[in-house]
């Protein structure tokens, strides 16, 4: 079984935090207040690139890849729009949870665990998320180029990441892991941070081509997030597929 995109210290971490997924209080307390603009991100650029018109089930019939699920947090509110998803996470523990409340809430989620070059599969898919899971793996060109090969021909990958620069590392590591306390201490290596020219430049020999480039911004007062024109810490890249 190959293994070398799957960084054994990163799984681990996240293993032992897995009960916490969906507590909104708890350790993934800024996933929580993430996901209400990563999903209207994804939602709009989906129904705009494929010319959906179904109001009711925006998604309906979209075949969507979450790699990197974790508890589901994306999974479960694509689902309700409709999309046909596969969950996948290196973590069995991040699985176990995922399966458990997808369960509870009566939605048809398929979770496993596995990583995009394990994974065995005769689908092509519409849509896939890599969200917030690129800065973790071992080798991020192996890894994208295995997700490259799931995505069908004119299909879209979301990225979602922190970029490489000192802002981000006074912010994302030095602000919301030691002052703010937002994530556990050494959730974040800075130089796993990728910056937006290379990732671009990796998936462009793997024929996907750059279609929107957003930066995503953390308002302190209103405590919400927002897209934004500043990409020098998170910033969010729709690909898609020639």
């Amino acid at each position: 079984m190959k293994t070398n995109t799957i960084n054994k210290k990163e799984i681990e971490k996240f293993s032992r935090i897995a009960e916490e997924w969906w507590n909104p209080n708890g350790k993934f307390k800024p996933l929580h207040k993430f996901n209400p603009i990563r999903i209207s991100y994804i939602k709009d650029n989906i129904i705009n690139t494929f010319k959906i018109k179904n109001e009711k089930k925006p998604l309906e019939k979209v075949k969507i890849l979450d790699i990197g699920c974790g508890g589901g947090l994306l999974s479960e509110p694509m689902n309700r729009l409709g999309a046909e998803i596969i969950g996948i996470d290196a973590s069995e523990k991040n699985i176990e949870v995922a399966k458990l409340h997808a369960k509870k809430n009566n939605l048809d989620i398929k979770y496993l665990c596995t990583s995009p070059e394990n994974f065995k599969t005769d689908i092509k898919f519409d849509v896939i998320l890599n969200m917030e899971i690129v800065e973790h793996v071992k080798d991020i060109d192996s890894f994208l180029k295995s997700c490259c090969g799931l995505l069908k021909k004119r299909g879209i990958m979301f990225v979602a990441t922190i970029n490489k620069t000192l802002k981000s590392y006074l912010f994302a590591i030095i602000g919301a892991e030691y002052i703010l306390q937002w994530l556990p201490i050494g959730t974040h290596d800075w130089e796993k941070f990728v910056k937006p020219n290379d990732l671009i430049k990796i998936l462009k020999k793997y024929n996907l081509k750059i279609d929107n480039l957003d930066g995503m911004k953390f308002n302190l007062i209103k405590d919400q997030w927002s897209i934004s024109s500043d990409n020098s810490i998170n910033y969010i890249a729709k690909f898609i597929k020639n």
